[in-house]
């Protein structure tokens, strides 16, 4: 029998989504959860489910002022659904060029119906048809911060602080990156099968393959409906991890025998990663702060299959006498602003403040304060963290040599010879070599 997909409205089901990410859940794990429970579609329907949804909140800064150039009432003071329709639909006329214009009209005012809004439906009728004679001739701010604000939609303020710390060049190729295509980037579990055998059973299922320049384990990959059906995926022969947070465990310098402390370890990708740098040998100790994150590193190691790794749930800003100066190495992948990896969680640049990363710093520090003390005499503390700006992450550094028993260690041969840094630490910003935001630092404790 031929299979029959049901019909589903996919506007709708985007407009739920956007919904859910406004009241305060993750967008890449509403996301997640939406694919799964809509794995019936086919690949097309869940690529525009895909698309509609990431580009709506990317986007979001910029629709939202095209929408104000033309609707009597601005955008804050819009009921939440007639908004998120129009910014759905404001989104696939600018940029969604194989939607019909009378489509995106038609549909969204259906949308409107359907949401029981009937009496807005002229509204967003006559918003749109405006919008989609005049798309090409907005007109965007004069100012130079402004105008990149809108046209990147990323606030104001993250623009000014990049541009200060980093130049003006440095932050438009940083922005520009995050609206270039994003694969998705595996690591090679080599313990279990070698790279050429898995990239050949990739393209044999279809999916295009990448090998890195950098790391030869790994891979991007496109082309594919659900990373969950790929056989090389249920097998536990690749892990999603992006190229730059693999880079965290070969600067680790991990030795066979090594009892490794990961303290803010889920979902597990950097502590899997040293699991196989030990080829099998000595102790990976994976903790977080949850049981629900902790189940996030169990599920894959029961996936992959790795036996020299155990997990504690534990608050890393609270000292476990056990682990004092026990540990050959601690990985301190800490809570951070995360703009580093806003070109795939976009929802973040909109919900970090200039107040909480000061928060955060305090909060970084504290628990450095008390992990650093897990580390042997001569042993290696890695503190990194996702996030692109000097605050959290060079300023920490400068603290942890002043305040903490430990000097910044030379990465050595450790990390691929084109990321060019200064000695012990390497800021890896977004877009380099394809790569999310990143930043790492080696440290070895000072005997004695």
């Amino acid at each position: 029998m031929t299979s029959v997909t049901p019909q589903v409205n996919l506007r709708n089901i985007v407009l739920s989504m956007l919904i859910e990410v406004e009241e305060g859940e993750k967008s890449h794990l509403v996301l997640k959860n939406y694919l799964d429970n809509y794995r019936f579609l086919d690949k097309q329907q869940r690529a525009f489910i895909t698309a509609l949804f990431r580009g709506s909140i990317e986007r979001k800064i910029e629709l939202e002022y095209i929408i104000n150039q033309f609707s009597k009432t601005p955008v804050p003071k819009m009921k939440k659904i007639i908004k998120w329709v129009l910014i759905m639909a404001v989104y696939q006329l600018k940029y969604m060029n194989s939607v019909p214009v009378s489509a995106v009209c038609n549909e969204a005012v259906k949308l409107t119906n359907k949401r029981k809004m009937s009496g807005l439906k002229g509204f967003v009728n006559g918003v749109l048809r405006n919008i989609a004679r005049n798309i090409e001739s907005i007109e965007y701010p004069v100012d130079r911060v402004d105008k990149i604000s809108v046209k990147y939609s990323i606030p104001k303020w993250i623009v000014e602080m990049w541009e200060e710390q980093y130049g003006d060049e440095k932050t438009i190729k940083m922005l520009d990156s995050l609206y270039s295509s994003k694969p998705t980037t595996v690591r090679c579990n080599t313990s279990k099968a070698e790279v050429a055998e898995i990239i050949e059973n990739l393209e044999f299922h279809g999916v295009s393959v990448q090998q890195s320049d950098l790391y030869d384990k790994a891979l991007s990959i496109t082309g594919y409906d659900s990373l969950e059906k790929l056989d090389v995926f249920q097998a536990g022969l690749i892990t999603v991890q992006d190229e730059s947070s693999m880079i965290v465990g070969l600067a680790s310098g991990v030795n066979s025998d090594d009892y490794v402390i990961d303290v803010c370890a889920a979902p597990g990708g950097k502590s899997l990663h040293i699991c196989e740098l030990l080829h099998g040998t000595g102790c990976v100790e994976a903790r977080d702060l949850t049981t629900y994150k902790i189940g996030l590193i169990q599920e894959n190691i029961k996936r992959i299959g790795v036996e020299n790794i155990q997990t504690k749930v534990m608050d890393a800003a609270v000292l476990d006498e056990e682990s004092i100066e026990k540990a050959d190495v601690v990985i301190a992948d800490l809570p951070c602003s995360g703009l580093g990896v806003i070109g795939n969680k976009s929802d973040i640049k909109y919900n970090v403040t200039k107040e909480q990363i000061s928060q955060l710093v305090l909060l970084q520090r504290e628990i450095l304060e008390v992990v650093s003390k897990y580390v042997k005499p001569g042993g290696t503390l890695v503190f990194s963290t996702c996030t692109v700006n000097k605050f959290e992450n060079d300023n920490n550094v400068k603290w942890i040599e002043e305040h903490l028993p430990f000097r910044l260690k030379s990465f050595g041969d450790k990390v691929p010879k084109q990321l060019q840094s200064r000695e012990g630490y390497l800021q890896i910003f977004t877009g380099d070599y394809g790569m999310d935001g990143f930043f790492i630092s080696t440290f070895e404790k000072i005997k004695g």
